[in-house]
């Protein structure tokens, strides 16, 4: 009986080890960065740091290759440098823009790909002004697409990736519509408001940005850049 348990138990115990040997597969050794742009202004698409756009990634070579995502940082650059050097096809995806088509691309070391997009949105002519207890945005719409513009917002927040997921405050604005491009629209955050002023304290660094949502399967807000200020 004590020599079969010992059989069963070495048994095991090799079982185990195998199970932990070193596998010979080589460490991911390419990365993939790059940005993302407007193609009719040439600066950065902003994103929203939490449900902005991805960059799909399907690796060559694999039957049923689940995609990989890489997440665009909300000033519009990305990079991994966690993949593997091979044949993928990458695109652009889930974004607050007019939906590309993807193209394949060997990555191999330190591989660069930008993407030239039309945002569903331009915000034209932004301005974000404090005066006293009034923070006020300005800004006209540039629709690229015929779809309603669902809202607008002003949005606050102590972390500088301020947006319409990620505020303390906003002043919000439903437009369900087809917006004017002569029309300058204004928001306003009242500091001294009740339901502000025990949020945004003073002697505190703020982050305030505008943001536009189209009306469209899976799209994001467009954004203009964020503006601080010490209250």
């Amino acid at each position: 009986m004590k020599r079969t348990a010992f059989i069963v138990g070495l048994g095991l115990l090799l079982t185990g080890m195998a199970a932990c040997e070193k596998d010979n597969y080589d460490a991911p050794d390419a990365a993939l960065y790059g940005n993302i742009y407007d193609a009719g202004t040439k600066t950065l698409l902003e994103q929203d740091v939490i449900r902005g756009s991805v960059v799909e990634l399907k690796e060559h070579g694999w039957d049923n290759v689940q995609p990989q995502w890489l997440i665009f940082k909300t000033d519009g650059s990305y990079e991994n440098s966690l993949l593997f050097e091979a044949n993928y096809t990458v695109a652009p995806v889930r974004g607050n823009f007019i939906p590309v088509e993807p193209q394949d691309v060997r990555i191999a070391g330190r591989t660069q790909l930008d993407f030239n997009v039309t945002p569903y949105i331009r915000i034209v002519s932004p301005t974000i002004t404090r005066t006293g207890n009034l923070v006020t945005a300005t800004f006209q719409l540039q629709q690229q697409v015929t779809n309603n513009v669902r809202k607008i917002g002003l949005y606050a927040h102590s972390d500088f990736r301020v947006g319409e997921t990620l505020r303390l405050t906003a002043a919000e604005q439903d437009i369900n519509a087809v917006t004017d491009p002569a029309t300058t629209y204004t928001l306003t955050i009242d500091l001294n408001a009740p339901n502000v002023r025990d949020i945004l304290k003073p002697g505190r660094t703020y982050y305030f940005r505008i943001g536009a949502l189209i009306d469209a399967v899976e799209s994001k807000p467009n954004y203009a850049k964020a503006v601080s200020f010490d209250l």
